[in-house]
């Protein structure tokens, strides 16, 4: 196989053993192996299992065996293709993520993302957010999104430093119980009647493999509640929070309701976007403002605030 062909100079790997905390357990075995041997393709994890070369307990299992604590697995070597090389923490971007953790502790980590930035890499970019905040922290054994932010939003966003705190924040998300608070500045006069949109979203990839969300009778049933927090000439600052979590819906709503946000570059009004450049934006004016949960460790409900970058300020200013 490929994997063992081009070897260069290295010392060869050797067989590892794994004890299972109970953090991971009910964890599927494939997933596991996937983050124990990163840079592995899948085929060659599915390989070694359906041949043995991984055991669990001195005995075979299956792909779909979840694990249990005090599991003991045995790893064995595997060639890691030369994957796109994990970003230095050097890198200025990454460095600077620091001055934007809100809140840390041994279960999560707290971030106001900056606008422009994707949450994972892929999609042509080399890393995203969560690949640089492992690379800030490389000693953290577990760093996982709990939800996602659009790349041109910037705001609140959550890490779990544990999977079992992963579990407990999804849960959450689930069952309503986390609360999302965003600011976004709309195009006109947001009617002080309009309390919702409700309307139901699909997702469409366009031939050139853009995502665009509409809304759509086939759609699934989405909600976001708004209040108005200030009016200005020709436009609105409004709190949206998003009852549902589809992907672009509140960007999506607020078209929708006839107040596209400022200078969104799928969903904008350009005459309106053109006004809002004049006054120093040059980003799309969504910004998740706060965040409300039970924490995983403590289940007392704690609340994250991010504050706007000088963009956004700035521009609430000139208005």
């Amino acid at each position: 196989m490929g994997y063992t062909q081009n070897m260069k100079e290295e010392a060869p790997q050797k067989v590892r053993f794994v004890t299972v905390e109970a953090d991971l357990a009910g964890q599927r075995i494939d997933n596991f192996l996937r983050t124990q041997l990163k840079g592995v393709p899948k085929s060659m994890i599915y390989r070694i299992l359906r041949k043995g070369e991984v055991r669990v307990n001195k005995g075979r299992v299956k792909p779909e065996y979840k694990l249990q604590a005090d599991d003991l697995i045995r790893i064995p070597p595997v060639r890691v293709s030369e994957g796109a090389p994990a970003p230095s923490p050097k890198l200025d971007k990454i460095a600077s993520l620091e001055s934007h953790i809100l809140f840390e502790d041994d279960r999560i980590l707290v971030i106001n993302k900056p606008s422009g930035m994707a949450v994972h890499g892929g999609s042509g970019l080399s890393f995203g957010l969560i690949e640089g905040l492992r690379a800030l922290r490389p000693d953290a054994k577990f760093m996982e999104l709990v939800h996602r932010l659009d790349r041109d939003t910037s705001g609140c966003i959550l890490i779990a430093k544990k999977r079992s705190a992963l579990r407990h924040m999804h849960e959450q998300l689930r069952t309503g119980k986390m609360d999302k608070r965003y600011n976004a500045l709309v195009a006109g006069e947001w009617p002080k009647t309009r309390f919702k949109v409700k309307a139901p979203l699909r997702k469409n990839v366009l031939q050139s493999g853009e995502r665009m969300v509409s809304v759509s009778d086939d759609g699934k049933p989405s909600e976001t509640r708004y209040r108005i927090l200030e009016e200005y000439a020709g436009a609105t600052l409004v709190e949206a929070s998003p009852i549902t979590g589809r992907t672009h819906q509140i960007r999506v709503h607020c078209l929708h309701a006839g107040h596209p946000i400022a200078c969104d570059p799928k969903y904008g009004d350009a005459d309106f976007d053109a006004a809002m450049r004049q006054k120093g934006l040059n980003r799309l004016f969504l910004h998740a403002r706060s965040i409300s949960l039970l924490h995983p460790a403590t289940e007392e409900r704690v609340t994250f605030t991010a504050p706007l970058d000088d963009t956004l300020s700035n521009t609430l200013k000139a208005l």
